[in-house]
């Protein structure tokens, strides 16, 4: 790909980074807490939040969008799975359902074994595939939400995540 060529690709990219959702974590915590201390389970089907996992969002500025790729920086060997839910989840009227969580989860590894061996590693075809139904999802979604499992040392601190999209017809 040539320098012009490369420049335009990246001027029709569309990045959109994920961001915490403290307050939706703030509340699915709330609900597991609130079932520990009255000694009850979870509703059939429910999915409770677990201890390293935390909700991320993205807002769509635009609907029609096809996917590019991920940017995935994680600052020190660990893991990071991302699920994202169905357009059926409204969090404000509804506790999640594992029949709302969409397969599959993309998952990223960095594993330093030697100095020359670094970066983000991940599942291509499964991530290219949560990529291309996030972008689906988009076209009748205007915000999505995400649970980021921090595994193996990562933590929020530690995580820079993207996706990108070229503009649709």
């Amino acid at each position: 790909m040539s320098h012009s060529s490369l420049l335009a690709f990246m001027a029709n990219t569309l990045e959109l980074h994920f961001g915490p959702d403290p307050q939706l974590s703030e509340v699915m915590r709330l609900r597991v807490q609130s079932l520990q201390q009255r000694g009850q389970k979870r509703q059939d089907g429910e999915r409770l939040l677990w201890p390293d996992e935390a909700v991320y969002r993205l807002d769509f500025a635009q609907q029609s969008l096809r996917f590019s790729h991920w940017t995935v920086r994680l600052a020190r060997p660990s893991r990071l799975a991302i699920t994202a839910t169905s357009q059926l989840w409204t969090p404000d009227l509804t506790h999640l359902m594992t029949r709302q969580l969409l397969e599959p989860s993309a998952v990223f590894w960095s594993v330093v074994r030697n100095p020359r061996q670094t970066g983000t590693k991940c599942y291509e075809a499964d991530v290219c595939e949560l990529g291309e139904r996030i972008a689906e999802l988009a076209k009748v979604r205007k915000v999505m939400y995400f649970l980021f499992a921090f595994g193996e040392g990562c933590c929020p601190d530690a995580v820079d995540c993207s996706i990108a999209f070229t503009p649709g017809s």
